[in-house]
């Protein structure tokens, strides 16, 4: 470049002739030419192709190759050397680099172009995604929920064991409860928890879950065109920035996923404060303008849990999602209705709720509350022991030493009075029991009946009052005041030794 610019003062500014340059610097007439028609050098161009005289005829079916693998699996489509190695079986005679060059030429010229998109507020985008979560030192792949509106960018995300139509209405649930309102038109993916049947065009026939839930938000639905993902392509993105920003590094729980829902929450409310280039206030600014945009959340809200009949069986279990759960006894053979949550699952009998579990998602698992057979066992105390339901209940110490004395006082009898003292906890906790059968073991009290006196609340005497409000016939009770001139004399007469 230095050379270039001495030419080109020597010439241009000095008066130096085009010839005396030629000579000084040894260059040809043409490259002179050039060195003062350009600042710069232009560099080189080709003004025709080469001519490739073998890879040529074979350039039409390295295309052809490369349409065909659009239709397939991205893990599945040929490489430059693939391609190679079926033209070559072809006939082709040349070698593995101009393959490549060429491979790489067309997949340039055909790829896709998109256009710029204006994104109007109250519209928003959802999807989800998968990571990885240490939960309770295994590593496990999860989902991930995320919605994003398209104009503010305000972004909102949660974790799920997997999806489903329960996961879905959850989602929507939390996300719509943490915007404050219902954008107008959410964009998705054709995912078949949403979409029953995919009709022509953007014409889409809905499941009876997802149908559901538009019509108690009364949103529009929009569906991208199937294989154009990149239609929502803001949340695309953001599946990759809440991924690589909120799960990064793996995350660790100890019980179950909601651990990890609050502080996503938190960090989706602190993105709020953030302006995005290009953007001409924050995202919780232009929060606002989605705001008036859509429309308010509905008065009354989504049960986002899914319902079926069932009956409970003879070991008064009741089956949902191919995992057990179980009920009081006295319903075993009764009709009930499962109501199955993200968190949990509630057993119903005639509008009214009989048991509630902790969602099991894995497949043959059981839940038992052993107090629901404790009713059974009062009839057969026998199988105490052996009861699968009680095999892993934790009670307090105080509960093992009342068992023992009642059996050694009692017999048999102790046995079934230990249960009837058991049951109490369908009406009470167990840490309020706990302090009634230590208090009972103290004063000896050790049948159900004198334990159940001390879960009765007692007042504080100071604090009570009485009145003679609705006891008018007690107004004509006269007491005589008590004349203690008479314990005087009893005390004269050596009554006080």
């Amino acid at each position: 470049m230095e050379l270039w610019t001495e030419i080109r003062r020597k010439v241009l500014v000095e008066g130096v002739s085009k010839r005396q340059a030629l000579r000084q610097y040894g260059i040809h007439w043409e490259t002179l030419q050039k060195v003062l028609g350009h600042s710069s050098p232009p560099g080189y161009q080709m003004r025709e192709e080469r001519p490739k005289p073998r890879i040529g005829r074979y350039l039409e079916r390295i295309r052809q190759i490369i349409e065909e693998d659009k239709s397939a699996p991205k893990k599945q489509r040929h490489t430059a050397k693939r391609i190679f190695e079926r033209i070559r079986s072809e006939g082709y005679e040349g070698g593995y680099t101009q393959v490549k060059d060429a491979v790489r030429t067309i997949k340039q010229l055909t790829r896709e172009v998109f256009v710029p998109l204006v994104h109007r507020p109250g519209e928003a985008q959802a999807d989800f995604g998968h990571a990885l979560v240490r939960q309770g030192g295994t590593l496990r792949k999860v989902v991930f929920f995320v919605m994003t509106l398209a104009y503010s960018d305000a972004v909102f995300i949660q974790v799920f064991e997997k999806i489903c139509i329960e996961v879905v209405w959850e989602a929507h649930l939390r996300a719509l409860e943490f915007f404050g309102f219902v954008p107008r038109r959410i964009l998705y993916d054709n995912e078949s928890v949403l979409v029953g049947k995919v009709l022509r065009g953007r014409d889409r026939r809905l499941t009876r879950g997802f149908q559901e839930l538009v019509s108690h938000y009364l949103f529009e639905p929009h569906f991208c065109l199937v294989r154009r993902a990149n239609e929502k392509g803001v949340v695309e993105t953001m599946v990759r920035y809440g991924r690589q920003n909120f799960l990064v590094p793996v995350p660790e729980v100890h019980g179950d996923l909601e651990e990890l829902n609050g502080p996503l929450s938190d960090r989706c409310r602190g993105e709020l404060a953030r302006r995005l280039r290009g953007k001409p206030a924050t995202k919780g600014e232009l929060l606002k303008e989605d705001q008036e945009a859509s429309l308010p959340l509905p008065a009354a809200g989504f049960d986002a849990c899914r319902k079926c009949s069932t009956t409970v069986s003879s070991l008064s279990l009741v089956r949902f999602e191919n995992n057990d759960y179980s009920a009081p006894v006295r319903y075993a053979h009764h009709t009930v209705v499962v109501k199955g949550y993200v968190d949990r699952v509630e057993i119903c009998r005639a509008d009214r709720r009989i048991a509630v579990h902790e969602r099991l998602w894995g497949k043959e698992g059981v839940r038992m509350d052993p107090v629901h057979y404790l009713a059974l066992l009062e009839r057969k105390p026998g199988a105490l022991d052996d009861a699968r339901a009680l095999q892993e209940w934790d009670l307090p110490e105080c509960f093992g030493v009342l068992r023992r004395r009642l059996e050694a006082e009692r017999g048999g009898e102790g046995t079934r009075e230990y249960i009837r003292v058991l049951r109490l906890l369908e009406r009470h906790s167990l840490k309020a029991l706990t302090r009634a059968v230590q208090r009972g073991l103290l004063s000896g009290a050790l049948i159900r009946d004198a334990i159940a006196q001390y879960l009765i609340p007692q007042e504080e005497w100071r604090q009570t009052s009485f009145r003679l409000d609705g006891r008018e016939h007690l107004r004509r009770v006269k007491v005589a005041a008590t004349d203690v001139s008479a314990y005087g004399a009893l005390l004269g007469e050596g009554g006080g030794g």
